[in-house]
């Protein structure tokens, strides 16, 4: 990372950054934590769920960002009627007018976008689930033997209602890990929501310039994973994810009484490489161990199993998290 060009390239992504959270600011009222969370993971190539009650303004706030971006953006509502086909595309036989041949013809679904949304991704059945989860993984689509790549970049968001579980298709553990993040958003304040009706309800419409673009953004993913992190800093990640599993045997006593399942290696890879990003994002050229105490909570909340003696104990996996970053030292 020393040279010269990537060194200007954190300083022109601290103005960026900064320039895209103001375009945002103009349609998103509050929710920065939640900004800041979606623009890492974004730069760090990784996929995010959110999880939040609806009318939080999570699809404005997606689709602002892909315009502020210049990507393409499509929005996918999940239904228990919702098929593969409906996600990635489907082949349809067309025929050449001239000749009267017929032939096959691949007409691409709305997954071949630079940012597609998931609406309540729990509603559709575990295959459905699993095209979008394939394409996520792998890049790509594959229909009638053939391979097509997704643009990119490519971001996949996801949201689930936490209120009505009724009739949901809950997403597996081994599924879940392949989302870098789980970001939880949460009511506004009283002044925030005071702000929020007063200029949903005017006339007032706002023009939103777009910051950077597709290429832009590939050039920063890859610059992230070039930021220099130090052993102690890779060091705390992994201690800090292996402190989460029971079997260990240094597991500290609340960890073995209210977890199940902790979290896998695919943690510690997805703390450095949030840290990373945030420290370019601030404009700093390594990260720090608060860098990763950052990434920690989106990371690993949806990566812990709790046990039955959690939930008696009324403790979620936020409270199991905050006690880790207290409990695990740095060394």
């Amino acid at each position: 990372m020393a040279e010269k060009q990537d060194l200007e390239a954190v300083e022109k992504l601290n103005e960026a950054r900064n320039k895209i959270k103001n375009e945002i600011k103009k349609v998103i009222v509050g929710q920065e934590r939640v900004i800041d969370e979606l623009l890492v993971a974004l730069l760090s190539n990784g996929h995010c769920l959110l999880i939040g009650v609806p009318g939080l303004a999570k699809t404005l706030m997606i689709s602002t960002i892909a315009r502020i971006l210049e990507l393409k953006f499509n929005r996918i509502q999940f239904t228990p009627d919702l098929m593969p086909s409906d996600i990635t595309g489907t082949e349809i036989i067309e025929e050449n007018v001239s000749t009267g041949e017929r032939m096959f013809k691949f007409v691409r679904g709305p997954v071949f976008s630079n940012i597609v949304l998931a609406d309540e991704i729990n509603r559709t059945p575990p295959k459905t689930q699993a095209a979008l989860l394939q394409a996520m993984q792998e890049h790509e689509v594959t229909a009638g033997g053939e391979t097509y790549k997704l643009a990119e970049p490519f971001f996949v968001l996801a949201t689930q209602n936490p209120i009505e579980l009724e009739g949901t298709y809950p997403l597996p553990e081994a599924q879940l890990d392949r989302f870098m993040f789980n970001i939880y958003v949460d009511y506004p304040s009283e002044e925030e929501e005071n702000t929020i009706v007063t200029s949903t309800t005017s006339a007032y419409e706002w023009e939103l310039d777009k910051v950077m673009g597709a290429d832009e953004i590939i050039k920063l993913q890859k610059l992230a994973r070039r930021v220099p992190v130090s052993d102690h800093v890779v060091n705390y990640a992994v201690r800090l994810a292996r402190s989460t599993r029971p079997g260990e045997n240094n597991s500290l006593p609340y960890i073995k009484n209210w977890v199940n399942w902790g979290a896998g290696p695919r943690a510690s890879q997805y703390m450095i490489l949030g840290a990373k990003t945030k420290a370019i994002l601030d404009g700093r050229y390594t990260p720090s161990t608060e860098d990763v105490k950052t990434a920690a909570k989106p990371v690993l909340r949806h990566r812990i199993v709790t046990s039955f003696n959690a939930e008696a104990d009324g403790v979620g996996t936020m409270e199991i998290i905050e006690k880790l970053l207290q409990d695990v030292k740095e060394e």
